[in-house]
């Protein structure tokens, strides 16, 4: 196998051989694990990929991307110069860009995860705030997937992941954008602590198993056993199951039912304990901390929810 890093210096007259334009493609194929996916990320058609990985294939004289299944799998050689040839092409970008200064009307897109329930409370506000500065951009907004977070970031399948706060990895950057509170719903017209032990609880939640969020937060602080009589996708049709049960009890977020309907026999309440408020922001990879395009998004996200 060649060794990538027994270098005798730079021969200029080699350059006219190679085509380094190719590179950039060898990532997104490397990362993605797929050319139609590699070629969206790059704004080229399937065929052009498709072409220009044949041309990177002679050039380095190596299959580099081996279909397997549904997904283009690594050959060793491509495993072994993914990290120095990403590395060049960052320090490529950066001297490129030193001088630059952004223009907001190249953006094209922006695309987030986000979860369900947030979105209402994101979207519309970015989109406004976007449009206020006169740029056409593309919003796309993607469901969010907690499992491929690092992955999906990583590889530029996705510019800002919308979430609570938490721990992912060092690569990984959290930028607090809003806090909120748990309120409590139910058509009961008080909540105390022993009522709220003793309660029927409405519980909302898109998996199928795991903590409840509320209770996540209530086991940091109160250990609080409820009894959960009821679990189902979606904050709204857990208010129209309060409207028709005159003793259910609903812990949710407020922002997140301030843009909701519900019956006007529901109730709202303090929780009658500590509890941590709920920090959400978006998440970004560092390796786009010097991009001048995600530095003015960044910019401007923050700016919108401060």
């Amino acid at each position: 196998m060649n060794n990538i890093h027994n270098l005798h210096g730079l021969d200029l007259s080699f350059f006219h051989r190679i085509d380094i334009n190719l590179y950039p493609l060898f990532i997104a194929i490397y990362e993605q694990k797929s050319i139609s996916n590699a070629a969206s990320s790059l704004n080229i058609t399937q065929s052009a990929a498709s072409h220009a990985l044949q041309r990177l294939r002679q050039q380095l004289e190596d299959d580099v991307f081996i279909r397997v299944g549904n997904k283009m799998s690594a050959t060793p050689f491509a495993e072994q110069i993914y990290p120095t040839v990403k590395q060049a092409l960052l320090t490529i970008q950066n001297i490129s860009q030193q001088k630059h200064v952004f223009d907001p009307t190249s953006l094209k897109n922006l695309k987030i995860a986000v979860h369900d329930e947030i979105e209402p409370i994101i979207l519309p506000r970015l989109a406004q705030h976007f449009q206020n500065l006169n740029l056409d951009l593309q919003f796309v907004s993607m469901k969010l997937d907690r499992k491929h977070i690092m992955t999906d970031l990583a590889t530029q399948q996705l510019d800002f992941v919308i979430d609570l706060e938490q721990y992912l990895s060092p690569k990984i950057t959290f930028d607090h954008l809003v806090t909120d509170e748990f309120v409590i719903c139910s058509q009961l017209k008080e909540v105390d602590l022993a009522s709220y032990i003793s309660g029927r609880h409405i519980g909302v939640s898109s998996r199928r198993t795991g903590a409840l969020l509320e209770d996540i937060y209530l086991n940091q602080h109160q250990k609080i056993s409820r009894n959960v009589f009821m679990r189902c996708q979606n904050y709204s049709t857990a208010l129209q199951v309060l409207g028709a049960q005159a003793d259910a009890i609903l812990t949710m977020p407020r922002m997140i039912l301030q843009h909701l309907s519900y019956s006007h026999e529901i109730c709202l309440h303090s929780l009658p304990f500590e509890i941590t408020n709920i920090k959400m922001g978006m998440f970004w990879h560092e390796d786009l901390r010097d991009n001048l395009r995600h530095q003015f998004l960044r910019h401007e996200i923050i700016k919108l929810f401060q």
